[in-house]
């Protein structure tokens, strides 16, 4: 097996675990598999939100205090666009417009979104690889009881507030898997690593590319989440909304059903320590630990752990 840690990851809980991971081991040991069904065209620019925090935060240019987008932002052109009529629910300041602007012209011009986001890692000094789930457009939907609704409308217009019922990724049977995630997959990693971030609209768009799932339980290497669950809430984001409108359990249990057959091992939060056996009774192995990332050393902590984690089920033979 090679030395190289797998993560599948949607946007900030993921950037924050991959932050961790590239303080915790060597980054060029570090693949990050960003989510794309978030992906959109807005203003006729080709917008990438869980990638591009990911880029941003491995940068060191990210907005700490919002959470999203890029530091020392201005927003002018939003301005200057609210006052001439045009829609504003979805903000872009000017350093992040600068990037979509780049990133639609190139993509206009034939290259693939895999090669851009790659030279955008390089400018930015990113020493891991982030690469896109797919070269090829994937539109996730969540499917609420007054309709279907493109996730961005749902999550920024919206806030959240429909009644989810299932969710749907359009384009999904043609996406092929990034090559290079299938090349790392095939020379066996270290260990592949789901991030805490949304199940449903982050991690199961990556997941459901075709022949994924079989090549990550044939790749040899361990395969561990952490919940994204604490307490019977969301530390961000609708996942414990979901969770509640699909008649789930909002507990780290009902993060292991919905990735039974997949996982070898999941991280569960201090506060939910009493959960654990119930969680092993489901089938993956488990382990207990601080899982709220609000600082670099709670990032790197956590990162260790799931690392410490797979190596531990590698060395007893699981998978």
């Amino acid at each position: 097996m090679s030395g190289r840690i797998v993560v599948l990851s949607g946007g900030v809980g993921g950037a924050k675990l991959a932050l961790g991971l590239a303080h915790a081991v060597d980054p060029k040991d570090l693949m990050i598999v960003t989510n794309t069904g978030d992906d959109f065209d807005h203003y006729g620019l080709r917008v990438c939100p869980d990638t591009d925090t990911v880029l941003y935060t491995l940068g060191d240019v990210a907005d700490r205090e919002r959470g999203w987008g890029r530091a020392d932002e201005s927003w002018r052109f939003m301005e200057t666009f609210r006052a001439l009529g045009g829609a504003d629910w979805f903000n872009l300041g000017d350093r992040d417009l600068a990037l979509h602007v780049l990133r639609t012209a190139r993509l206009r011009g034939g290259e693939t979104l895999s090669a851009i986001t790659a030279d955008i890692a390089r400018t930015l000094g990113i020493a891991a690889a982030v690469i896109p789930m797919s070269d090829q457009p994937v539109s996730t939907h969540v499917e609420t009881t007054g309709g279907p609704i493109p996730f961005q409308h749902y999550f920024v217009r919206e806030q959240c507030a429909p009644v989810a019922t299932g969710f749907a990724f359009e384009g999904i049977a043609e996406a092929a898997p990034n090559p290079a995630l299938l090349e790392a997959l095939e020379a066996g990693p270290r260990a592949v690593l789901l991030a805490p971030s949304n199940p449903f609209v982050s991690i199961d768009p990556i997941l459901a590319l075709p022949g994924l799932r079989d090549r990550l339980r044939a790749c040899g290497a361990p395969v561990v989440a952490v919940s994204p669950i604490i307490g019977g809430r969301s530390i961000k984001g609708p996942a414990a909304k979901m969770m509640a409108e699909l008649r789930m359990p909002v507990s780290p249990a009902g993060i292991a059903r919905h990735y039974r057959g997949l996982i070898d091992g999941l991280v569960i939060d201090e506060a939910d320590r009493a959960l654990a056996e119930e969680v092993r009774a489901i089938e993956p192995e488990v382990t207990v630990a601080q899982s709220v990332m609000r600082s670099l050393d709670d990032r790197i902590a956590l990162a260790r752990c799931m690392i410490d984690f797979a190596d531990g089920l590698s060395a007893k033979g699981s998978p």
